[in-house]
């Protein structure tokens, strides 16, 4: 009795899992000509694009964003026109002047 509970419960098992495996069957396969769309699919189709591409215009136009808007100066200029300070010239130790 035991050998066939876990027979069943095996059997179980497998068919739950191939299950999922059963319903991928529809998916089309690489090269597989197209179904042929009846002409109210290819009128719906066409009004559905016609509806996307006027949607497109309600959107209005984004500024753009300045994050550190708020917090730079209008009067502080450019950080690549900012000139850097001159370069000061190292000074000679004397253990390089030894040398």
């Amino acid at each position: 009795m035991k050998i066939l509970g876990g027979i069943l419960r095996a059997t179980v098992v497998i068919v739950a899992l191939a299950g999922p495996v059963w319903a991928q069957n529809s998916v089309p396969k690489y090269g597989d000509p197209d179904k042929v769309k009846t002409p109210s699919e290819i009128a719906a189709e066409k009004e559905a694009e016609k509806a996307y591409r006027r949607s497109l215009g309600n959107i209005p136009e984004q500024k753009s964003s300045d994050p550190w808007g708020t917090v730079r100066s209008d009067s502080a200029p450019p950080k690549a026109v900012a000139k850097a300070p001159p370069a000061k010239p190292k000074a000679k130790s004397a253990e390089g002047a030894a040398k």
